[in-house]
C-alpha cells in the first residue's frame, strides 16, 4: 500500500535536506580552510569561472552563485590581488567587467577541485549508486521546475 505524502512529510524532508546539506557544507568549508587556506565562497567563484573558460560577467556570476553583486565583487577583488582571476572590460563598456581565471587560478583550482571531489565521495560514500542516481535525478527535476540552474 502506498502512503500519502502530506505537508508534515514534506516538512520533514526539507529539514533532512537542510541538515544534510549544512553538515556536508560545514565539513567541506573546514577542510578547504585547513588544507588550502581558502574559503568556500572563493572556491565556489573559482569553480563557476572554471566552467566558463571565456569568463563571466560579474552580474552572471552573482546570479549563478545566487549572491549579491557586492559579495562577488569583494571575492573577485581578493582573487585578482592573488593573481587567480583577471578582469577585462566588455567591448569597451566601462560599466561591465568580464572575469576569467588566470593560468595560476586554473592550476590552483584544479588541484583543489580534485581533492574536493575525493572529500565529497568520502562524505557520501555510504550511499549506494542507485540511491545516488535516484536522489540526484529527483533533485535535478525539482530544480528544473523551479527554473534554477544547478
Amino acid at each position: 500500500m502506498v502512503s500519502s505524502c502530506d505537508s508534515k512529510d514534506r516538512l520533514r524532508l526539507w529539514i533532512r535536506l537542510l541538515r544534510s546539506s549544512r553538515a556536508i557544507e560545514n565539513e567541506l568549508r573546514e577542510r578547504l580552510r585547513r588544507e588550502f587556506e581558502v574559503t568556500l565562497p572563493r572556491f565556489d567563484v573559482l569553480s563557476a569561472l572554471h566552467r566558463e573558460p571565456d569568463g563571466m560577467l560579474m552580474s552572471e556570476l552573482s546570479r549563478y552563485l545566487m549572491v549579491s553583486n557586492g559579495n562577488v565583487t569583494g571575492i573577485i577583488d581578493r582573487l585578482e590581488a592573488d593573481g587567480q582571476v583577471a578582469r577585462s572590460r566588455r567591448d569597451g563598456d566601462r560599466r561591465t567587467s568580464i572575469v576569467r581565471l588566470t593560468d595560476k587560478g586554473r592550476t590552483e583550482f584544479e588541484a583543489m577541485a580534485a581533492v574536493h571531489e575525493t572529500w565529497v565521495d568520502e562524505l557520501l560514500g555510504e550511499l549506494v549508486p542507485a540511491d545516488v542516481e535516484k536522489v540526484s535525478t529527483v533533485l535535478h527535476d525539482f530544480n528544473l521546475n523551479w527554473g534554477t540552474r544547478v
